[in-house]
């Protein structure tokens, strides 16, 4: 079991003032409005060192761990999902730039991202490829030193504030080849609604939950890329380099479920020992008792499992099984403890006055964002199953 001690527990200590000062108070209202993340909390947590957490010193991070990194994400998703979300933005970004960029591309980028300076986002997903990554149709076409791209994205969070995209593109539209045909481009675009048109427009898609930061469907028409832009600088990557940031992203989205899943427990606990019926609290009654004691436990269970893996990727090892687990098992684990909060406030539970449903719209989204959890039962089985020859 993962026990915090010295600086870990300082910088959850840290996290979680920030956001009980910072978004707590506003996130409520804001959710229920419907509004977008302020970008001036967004500069606070630049201004914190928050983006920079995972950027090497060299090109202007502070070079933190994975563990670190987690407990930041769950602390400011246990008050605002779309705020721990934020870093899920910079991890992904950086993770593909460090890992799989040029040195030019490095010193170009990740600075910017270190700062706030640079906000990204994430363009993989299609209407008609969205688990299924190798079958990605963007066609982007090399003439000259630049790029053509012509296509649809959808379910593009954050796009509208970003001034970076990392688009997943078909350079090579030989079908056999799917993944080997795929490329990572760096697409910078002016932050805002109205896009770039006519070459870069987008729309909003209403969503039922998870407020704070809006996704985007976006088409790309006869849009220009300089040729340097291409991750890594050469064609076909883009795949691998995916991949690549896939164990890292697992564990952060693992790290906002027991965030979100804290939140709702917490306001569960409250609720039920301020509300009466038949005389007494509600925390009496042993089949509320039961209800949060399992609460509780499966919050803590995935906490660990989160925590593990997030070590074992600090430790250099392999951590896709891990990492693969702790986001299933914390999907899974979120939608039952959210449900079971909002079963606990009643009536009450339903209505927006009330902070139970906002972390019941959130906790639905785990199962499906950052790889649906059919995909990642998929992922784990592969991992545990022998292939036969």
């Amino acid at each position: 079991m993962t026990v915090l001690t010295g600086e870990y527990e300082t910088v959850r200590r840290e996290a979680r003032k920030f956001a009980e000062k910072e978004v707590a108070p506003i996130a409520h209202d804001l959710y229920n409005e419907g509004k977008e993340i302020p970008m001036e909390i967004i500069k606070k947590m630049a201004n914190l060192g928050y983006f920079a957490m995972a950027i090497p010193e060299e090109y202007g991070g502070l070079g933190m761990d994975t563990l670190t990194i987690t407990l930041v994400t769950e602390e400011l998703s246990r008050v605002w999902l779309s705020v721990g979300s934020v870093m899920t933005r910079m991890l992904i970004a950086g993770g593909l730039i460090l890992n799989g960029g040029t040195e030019e591309q490095k010193e170009r980028w990740l600075p910017g991202i270190a700062t706030g300076d640079v906000l990204p986002a994430a363009a993989f997903t299609e209407p008609n490829a969205g688990s299924d990554t190798a079958g990605m149709q963007l066609r982007a076409v090399k003439q000259g030193n630049k790029y053509i791209l012509n296509g649809a994205k959808t379910w593009i969070t954050f796009a509208n504030r970003a001034n970076l995209m990392t688009v997943l593109a078909r350079t090579d539209p030989d079908a056999s080849k799917r993944h080997k045909g795929l490329s990572m481009i760096a697409v910078e675009k002016a932050p805002g609604n109205d896009f770039m048109p006519p070459h870069l427009t987008g729309a909003p898609i209403p969503t039922i939950g998870y407020y704070g930061m809006k996704s985007f469907s976006l088409n790309f028409e006869d849009f220009e890329v300089p040729a340097e832009n291409v991750i890594g600088g050469v064609e076909g990557k883009g795949f691998y380099q995916l991949m690549g940031v896939y164990e890292t992203a697992r564990i952060q989205t693992a790290a906002r479920a027991v965030g979100v899943a804290q939140g709702a427990y917490e306001a569960a606990l409250q609720y039920a020992q301020e509300r009466e019926q038949f005389g007494r609290p509600l925390s009496d009654f042993q089949v509320i008792q039961h209800k949060i004691a399992h609460m509780a436990t499966d919050i803590e269970a995935a906490r660990q499992l989160t925590y593990y893996a997030a070590q074992k990727k600090d430790s250099g090892q392999r951590s896709d099984l891990e990492a693969g687990m702790a986001k299933l098992f914390a999907a899974d684990m979120v939608e039952k403890v959210t449900s079971d909060a909002l079963q606990i406030f009643g009536g009450y539970g339903y209505a927006m006055e009330y902070p139970a449903h906002r972390f019941w719209r959130d906790g639905r989204i785990f199962k499906i964002f950052e790889g649906t959890s059919e995909i990642q039962a998929e992922v784990v089985a592969k991992r545990l199953i022998p292939e036969r020859k």
